[in-house]
Parts: structure tokens; sequence; C-alpha cells
């Protein structure tokens, strides 16, 4: 319920009161959009469904209450605490952090400096991405990704290799969690999180609002590549985690991370291990052998299902699945 009311509260009063009267579990809210003119959407279970202009939810076009103008100003005030400018940072990456770690995409006319982004202006577009915390999911992977069966104090560097919405970067926050807080004879790890998109720790004025361990640290909204390097400087940790690794300054940095004997846990858009093989740079950390495992998410079932765990050499992982 307390969820129910964080998210409500952000919205326009139309949009709310219609929310309010439906009867989703805000557990199993993934996205509310908005779009003016547009129809409200929410990702509910991981199905698009309409918010009907008469309360709660419906599959007819016709049914649904589009946003006005006034919804979005409403939307966008509300959410910056009435002060854009106090957000002016955060406006050049597109998106906004707000209490709970409920990110907020925004979209409209940007307002360049040559060829930087200074601000955003016109709001027209809201995407709210509510976030989730599913501790325990990751209790099936993790004897796969320890080197040792007894005085565990080490990790394979791991791969998640998930298409959209399958729950990559929830499994990598609770695979971080859990090396970082330890558990029976799996000694805690000291991690550090690059968090480029305030996804996975999702900080709000610096504090992370979901619990990525005890013994880890948080660099946010930095830009992958350089945040790795800061953090193997400054915090000194054992392991790296990364969401949606994929370009050539990236890779560089975890060849850095990884000739500095730092583990690394990251993330990465893919249907398969042979669809990873086909894009350039994550074909060349494969063939490094940088990771030593993959585990691969499928659209099957519930997001977060694990359709198998590889190692180094794509060779499935027995007595998984």
């Amino acid at each position: 319920m307390r969820e129910k009311k964080e998210i409500l509260q952000i919205f326009s009063r139309e949009i709310r009161e219609k929310l309010e009267r439906t009867e989703a579990d805000f557990g199993q809210v993934q996205e509310i959009r908005l779009r003016i003119g547009g129809p409200v959407l929410m990702i509910y279970k991981n199905r698009e469904v309409f918010i009907s202009r008469y309360g709660g939810m419906t599959g007819r076009r016709e049914e649904a209450y589009e946003a006005s103008r006034k919804d979005i100003k409403e939307t966008v005030e509300s959410i910056s605490s009435y002060s854009l400018y106090a957000f002016e940072d955060e406006l050049r990456q597109g998106f906004i952090t707000i209490q709970g770690g409920h990110r907020v995409g925004l979209a409209g006319k940007t307002v360049t400096e040559g060829m930087n982004i200074r601000t955003m202006k016109f709001i027209s577009f809201i995407n709210v991405r509510l976030a989730h915390e599913v501790k325990g999911c990751a209790d099936k992977v993790l004897p796969f990704l320890y080197r040792a069966e007894k005085d565990e104090t080490d990790i394979y560097s791991t791969m998640i290799i998930s298409p959209p919405r399958c729950g990559k970067t929830t499994l990598l926050r609770d695979i971080v969690r859990q090396i970082s807080d330890g558990k029976g004879t799996r000694k805690g790890i000291t991690a550090a999180v690059v968090d480029e998109r305030s996804e996975i720790a999702a900080c709000y004025q610096g504090e992370p609002q979901n619990d990525v361990g005890i013994r880890t640290d948080v660099l946010d909204c930095c830009p992958k590549a350089e945040g790795m390097m800061i953090m193997i400087r400054t915090m000194s940790p054992g392991v790296v985690a990364v969401d949606e690794i994929g370009s050539r300054e990236e890779l560089e940095a975890v060849r850095y991370a990884a000739g500095c004997g730092c583990r690394l846990v990251a993330a990465v858009h893919g249907e398969s291990l042979e669809d990873i093989k086909k894009k350039p740079v994550l074909r060349e950390l494969f063939e490094e052998n940088i990771f030593e495992r993959y585990v691969l998410l499928s659209r099957t079932g519930s997001p977060g299902h694990v359709e198998g765990i590889y190692d180094e050499n794509g060779e499935r992982k027995d007595g998984y699945g």
C-alpha cells in the first residue's frame, strides 16, 4: 500500500484519481507512460493495458483516458518539486530518480549548447519505471557463480544476457546484494556499482533506495566506462557491477578491471550466446574469456526465468534447468 501511495502522489489529480480506482497490485506494475494527447498506458505483469477514463484498467483503446497538457504539466511539477531548474543535471540525461528509487524518463524539446544538451523544455512524454526489489531471486544462480564449495570468498566474472523486460537488472541487483552481504560459508565481498541510469541501486539524493548489500559502494549517474575506472582507483572493490555494457570505451574499462584482478557482474541485452557473439565488442569479451559465467534469461514464464548457465567456453553447466 505504501508503494502505491508513493507512486500515485507524483501524478496529476485526474490521472491519480483514475489510478486509485485500479485493482492493480502495484508490486506488479512495471511502467506507467504518459504521452500528450495519447492514452495513458500501464505495463502490468509484463502486459500492456490502458487506464480507463472511467477509472481502472481496460484493454479497449476507445475507453482509454488521454493525457492532457495540464496532466503533463502537473506531473512534471510534482516530480521536480516545482523546480525543474534544480534537476538540470538529471534532465541532461533524460530522467529523474524520485524517492523510492523510481525512475522517471522525460522527453520533449532539448536545449543544446554546441554539441551538448543543456536542459529540456516543453516536456510532453513521461515514462515512470517503478523500482522493484525481488530479494532471493538469485538464490538458485549463486551456487554456480562461486569458485569454491567451502569457505567461498571469490566469484566468477559473470554476464547476464537477457531480452528487454526479462528481469536482468533485478537479478543483477540481487547477485550484488548477496555477494556483498555474504551468507554462511560465503564471506561478503566488497562491491562497487556503477549505476549510470540509477536503475540498480536507484539512488535518491545519493542514498540507495534498493538494498545492494552492506559492503557495496555506488557511483550514481556516471558513465560506465569512466565510473569503473574511478571506483577501481578509489574504492578497491573485489567486484564491479554494471548494467547494459556494449561500447568500445566500456570494453576497455572492463579489460582494465579484469587486469586489476576485479571480478565483474554485468548485464547486456541479447537473446542467446550466439546473439552476443554477433556484436563486435561483446564478441571480443567472449573470445578473451573475460567472463567465466553466462546467465541466460528468457521470455519463457515470468520475468527472471533462467534459461541456462554457461561457462567461458559456452558449455552449459550440469545440474541447472
